[in-house]
């Protein structure tokens, strides 16, 4: 990570003559890439970002090019580095669509967000459609019925086959086909983002709309990029909102266009590009989830599957496919919602998980509980951040620290493995009623992992079963380390 930071720091050296006053890494979202905010002394800011797929940035960086030129709602580039691993671009800050719906709610202010949104998508489809040349774009193809065929199999092997019921596969295959040519055939095809959701709109303080993360933009149908939007589980937008902004939309494409919308025919395909991203989704999910054992893409699959019942009940496919459509029934079955919906504790749910972070110099800490037990993790297997003399007097809370056991060392890894064990428990406990659980991290010195990997379980078991928690630091929260000779981490 140090060398990435040297490299954005030395790209910007170049770009504005000055050293940056300071650099802050950004939390990784759901890509490889990784972003930096660099500081100029004034409190201005850009943003860096490394990327070691160079054809990807390419992409990119010719799209931004394109539609900087056409004034539409992206970053301007400023610098890129000759390996192009490395490029500097315009900060619109950390508030995205997203942001504000969760921080608001389903307010006639957001609503007009998503309503700009949309209009700037349009705009951005048609207007940044015209002479781009998509051979120099990340797939050098269109979304057309490979792609299709590519999302459906990828929800079929990731999520559907992963539920181990019987299903017809040659007759799903013959209606993979038929959807698929059936929505090749739309009426119009621009640039299509491919991923455009709220997380990747983002909002300035004047209320403009900004996109970002569009590398993997083809040309395609216009409403697939529209049902990103408005069918994104986490969003969860009412049904009179996904109605209206579906024909604000239109209002805002058909002016666009060298002759009139066809609506019923533009709304059918919508239908099927609607079912297209949803499933998508759910094997994104699915292999995430199911197969990297990933918490977060597990405790959304719920909420997938219940978006996916949602728009089964209430819009049409269009066409005929019935092996298609009893695979789909057998996903948003209550069995199996249930099966991937973690159990939650109420306020009468006795059970307390205490957990703990100690020093193994100081001795593992006693449950004074009557039935004992629980479970004790070693983090003395992580990195030791204690180990490098500016971190030596901080504690598992301080940003470096952080930085430092999210990108430097295992510690994310090793988080995956506890979640996975403790969850066992937690569930069965909530179920059973019993009344406590106890789980400790112990490190040299109790100061660093210990302290990190701690307060992250208690994050994950508040957001995931919505348990009570008691947490105690024992060594942390009674020492002052700069004072404490024996906390002097070892290797």
């Amino acid at each position: 990570m140090q060398e990435k930071i040297e490299a954005i720091q030395d790209l910007y050296k170049s770009w504005s003559g000055n050293v940056p006053a300071s650099i802050d890494v950004l939390q990784q979202a759901g890509s490889e890439r990784r972003y930096f905010r660099i500081w100029d002394k004034e409190g201005g800011s850009v943003i860096g970002t490394y990327g070691a797929n160079v054809p990807e940035n390419n992409s990119f960086l010719y799209f931004s090019e394109n539609f900087s030129e056409k004034n539409l709602p992206i970053a301007n580039i400023y610098a890129i580095s000759e390996d192009r691993q490395f490029y500097l671009q315009e900060d619109f800050g950390d508030v995205s669509l997203i942001n504000r719906l969760e921080g608001e709610g389903y307010t006639p202010a957001i609503y007009d967000l998503f309503k700009e949104s949309l209009q700037e998508l349009a705009r951005l489809q048609v207007e940044g459609d015209k002479d781009l040349d998509y051979t120099k774009c990340l797939t050098n193809s269109e979304f057309g019925k490979q792609a299709i065929m590519a999302d459906l199999l990828y929800f079929k092997y990731y999520f559907l086959d992963a539920l181990r019921k019987p299903y017809d596969k040659q007759k799903l295959i013959d209606d993979f086909e038929a959807l698929s040519n059936y929505l090749t055939h739309t009426d119009h095809k621009f640039f299509m983002f491919r991923d455009f959701q709220s997380r990747n709109i983002q909002v300035m303080k004047d209320n403009s709309v900004h996109f970002i993360d569009y590398q993997g933009g083809m040309k395609g149908a216009p409403q697939y990029d529209v049902a990103s939007l408005l069918w994104q589980a986490r969003a969860a937008l009412p049904e009179d909102w996904k109605r209206n902004l579906l024909q604000d939309y239109m209002n805002a494409l058909e002016p666009l266009l060298d002759r009139p919308l066809n609506t019923l025919s533009f709304i059918s395909q919508y239908n099927g590009y609607v079912l297209i991203r949803l499933l998508q989704v759910l094997g994104a999910y699915g292999f995430r989830g199911l197969f990297e054992r990933k918490a977060h893409f597990l405790t959304s699959i719920p909420l997938a599957l219940k978006n996916l019942r949602s728009f089964l009940q209430t819009h049409p496919m269009g066409i005929a496919l019935p092996e298609f459509e009893k695979v789909l029934q057998l996903c948003v079955d209550d069995s199996i919602i249930q099966q991937f919906t973690p159990v939650q504790a109420t306020e009468d749910t006795p059970l307390v998980v205490k957990i703990c972070s100690f020093s193994f110099k100081k001795g593992l800490p006693i449950d004074d509980e009557e039935n004992g037990g629980g479970f004790v993790f070693d983090c003395r297997g992580i990195l030791n951040p204690g180990r490098v003399e500016s971190m030596k007097c901080q504690t598992g809370r301080d940003k470096e620290v952080i930085q430092y056991l999210e990108q430097q060392t295992k510690m994310p890894e090793f988080l995956h493995s506890v979640f996975d064990v403790v969850d066992i428990s937690v569930e069965d406990y909530i179920k059973r009623g019993f009344d406590s659980l106890y789980v400790s991290f112990g490190c040299t010195g109790g100061q660093h992992r210990s302290v990190y990997a701690a307060d992250a379980l208690v994050r994950h078991l508040k957001n995931k079963f919505k348990v009570k928690i008691e947490l105690c630091h024992y060594v942390q929260d009674a020492k002052n380390w700069c004072n404490e000779p024996t906390q002097t981490p070892n290797p």
